[in-house]
């Protein structure tokens, strides 16, 4: 008689503990996500009350805690609801710069382009996802050389 009491106590206090810890959970932050370029041009500073988000080498950062430089009609607002990834490392606002692609960049724009990913952008403004371009191939396989786990304030298990 006395291990069956101790087993039904033992369960009772499982399940208050379990029920206590479901209470008590918070994640830390959002999980990230998977943008499209046209998802990713819907957060460009153009609608009061929206996130602003910019990505960067296919990482997509909020930079609404930035919005006197990246909202509607900021000097930076060009760069934001898109990858801008060359006008970083170039340090322009040319349209024609305002794209994720890195060819034909010199390594001192590219070591810029390192320097204020680094330094500045990840730095300063939490990681919200990252773009399709980021993840996958122009086949649409895996990007082999993708690493979540290399990226601040982002855990493995949060992604997808």
């Amino acid at each position: 008689m006395a291990t069956t009491q101790v087993w039904v106590l033992f369960v009772l206090l499982s399940v208050s503990l379990a029920e206590e810890v479901k209470l008590n959970y918070k994640p830390a932050t959002k999980p990230v996500r998977l943008f499209t370029e046209e998802e990713l041009q819907r957060y460009d500073g153009s609608e009061e009350g929206q996130p602003i988000y910019m990505a960067i080498k296919g990482v997509v950062f909020d930079v609404s805690k930035g919005k006197e430089f990246y909202g509607k009609d900021a000097s930076y607002n060009a760069l934001v609801g898109k990858d801008s990834t060359r006008a970083v490392a170039k340090m322009s606002l040319n349209p024609a710069d305002l794209t994720s692609d890195t060819t034909g960049l010199t390594e001192e724009q590219l070591q810029s382009l390192d320097s204020v990913f680094e330094g500045t952008y990840k730095a300063k403004y939490p990681i919200v996802g990252y773009t399709a371009a980021r993840l996958l191939n122009a086949d649409g396989s895996p990007n082999k050389d993708f690493r979540p786990e290399d990226q601040p304030r982002f855990q493995t298990r949060d992604e997808f």
